[in-house]
């Protein structure tokens, strides 16, 4: 090729992507709509007992009466209780239905729909799943000492105990598995999962929390997992007191001196399967029962599968350096501190995504390429456009919040509400919504659109 035909080959090229970049520069996230859609009374609710819908349309909370508390959905006051489990409360999945556990007395129960069902000396600490079609109900509940499942208003076979992870649906509705507990006295207490009402293996434990000190880790209740095409489950499990195991499909994989809570996970094709493992004082992911390099952390919510399933990564540390891990290489700059449950694959399953914290300030990775720095943002805010061509997530500057798509700031809010289940949505490639609070007791559903200028 001539040094000519070179030089318009590279004026070309330059010309189309700076028409790329000038296109993607000159769209715009213009503000077409804010409706008011509930006015809290600042004065009774209980601030961290707000519970947002998925599809961001519905808010409910607790508030309260002299001694009495009430759910207040979209502003109409429920009935009035002793009290009202404040963790417990939730929305279906498809945004109709709302359940929450209500006490009155010694007595606690679950209130569907506005509707109350049976009532118990306990209900367990998962409080009431909704299944992911909305359709069907399921809690732990106690009646004297023992305990047992409550799934569509049926009450199963009674244990010693039901774990606080309670019962889980499978993502077609039609399983529920939980774990169970047997105390022998004598023979000591067995634990195992019930599927289906089927039991299987006992064991000495079914993991529930981490076994040794994880400053990256939430400590938090485990249980078993459904795959997504709901045939497969996992769950961790432990014999003796010190070693743990994954048990896949029935079978038990290689023993460890921990398992991470709430670290295993199958891929989106349900045809893999992977979690944090532990030996001795290090941390390692373990892919499809391979073990991966050890490292000091292997971050929260963390390792994550790509949407494609052909890629695993993780955020790991060594010493006080955190950084990003795709299918065992090392990638990205090493930073103080990697923001726990902020990684995130691109739809195209291509790139990564995640926050990083640095001194007083927090800043967003993309495909290795640094964003603007904040004062903060909000983790798992980040979000793709259904085409996967923009991205959005939420940022704080002083003492306001603003949604940022494509880097672009939007209009600033006293918040965004991305606690008890807000979120940004997009509607469509170019439409976006979510909720904000415009002053101290105004909760309104804002829609935005990217434009072209």
């Amino acid at each position: 090729m001539s040094k000519k035909c070179i030089a318009l080959y590279l004026a070309a090229f330059v010309f189309c992507f700076s028409t790329i970049c000038n296109a993607k520069d000159s769209d715009q996230l213009k503000v077409i709509s804010e409706k008011l859609i509930v006015t809290v009374d600042i004065f009774s609710w209980i601030k961290s007992s707000l519970q947002v819908s998925p599809d961001d349309n519905h808010v409910s909370y607790i508030s309260r009466s002299g001694k009495k508390r009430f759910i207040v959905v979209d502003g109409k006051e429920g009935k009035q209780y002793d009290g009202i489990e404040q963790s417990l409360q939730t929305f279906s999945p498809n945004s109709a239905r709302v359940a929450y556990v209500a006490l009155e007395g010694d007595k606690r129960f679950v209130v569907i729909d506005g509707k109350e069902e049976k009532q118990y000396d306990g209900i367990g600490k998962s409080g009431a799943v909704f299944s992911p079609d909305s359709k069907r109900l399921a809690y732990a509940a106690r009646t004297g000492n023992k305990w047992f499942a409550v799934i569509d208003g049926k009450e199963a076979k009674p244990y010693d105990g039901i774990m606080d992870s309670g019962p889980v649906f499978s993502l077609d509705s039609t399983r529920v598995a939980y774990a169970a507990l047997i105390d022998k006295i004598f023979g000591g207490k067995r634990w195992f999962v019930v599927v289906d009402g089927k039991e299987e293996k006992q064991y000495d434990s079914i993991v529930t929390s981490s076994t040794s000190f994880n400053p990256d880790r939430s400590i938090t209740t485990g249980g078993p997992v459904f795959s997504p095409d709901s045939k497969r489950l996992i769950y961790a499990a432990q014999v003796g007191k010190k070693k743990m195991f994954m048990v896949v499909d029935g079978k038990e994989e290689k023993p460890y001196d921990g398992i991470m809570n709430n670290s295993y996970i199958f891929s989106p094709d349900s045809k893999h399967v992977a979690y944090v493992a532990q030996t001795d004082d290090k941390f390692f992911v373990v892919v499809d029962g391979k073990e991966e390099k050890q490292y000091d952390i292997i971050g929260k919510g963390t390792p994550i599968f790509s949407p494609d399933s052909k890629q695993v990564a993780y955020v790991a540390s060594i010493g006080i350096k955190y950084f990003v891990v795709v299918d065992g290489r090392e990638t990205g700059k090493q930073y103080d501190n990697i923001v726990g449950s902020t990684l995130v694959f691109s739809q195209d399953s291509t790139y990564v995504v995640y926050v990083v914290r640095g001194g007083n300030k927090c800043f967003i990775v993309i495909d290795g390429k640094e964003g603007k720095r904040y004062d903060d943002i909000a983790v798992g805010s980040f979000v793709f456009s259904p085409d996967g061509k923009h991205w959005a997530y939420v940022a704080q500057e002083n003492d306001k919040q603003f949604v940022i798509v494509d880097g672009k700031e939007g209009k600033q809010y006293n918040s965004i509400i991305t606690i008890g289940g807000g979120r940004i949505i997009f509607d469509t490639p170019h439409d976006l919504h979510y909720l904000a609070w415009k002053d101290r007791s105004h909760i309104y559903f804002i829609k935005e659109k990217i434009v072209a200028e």
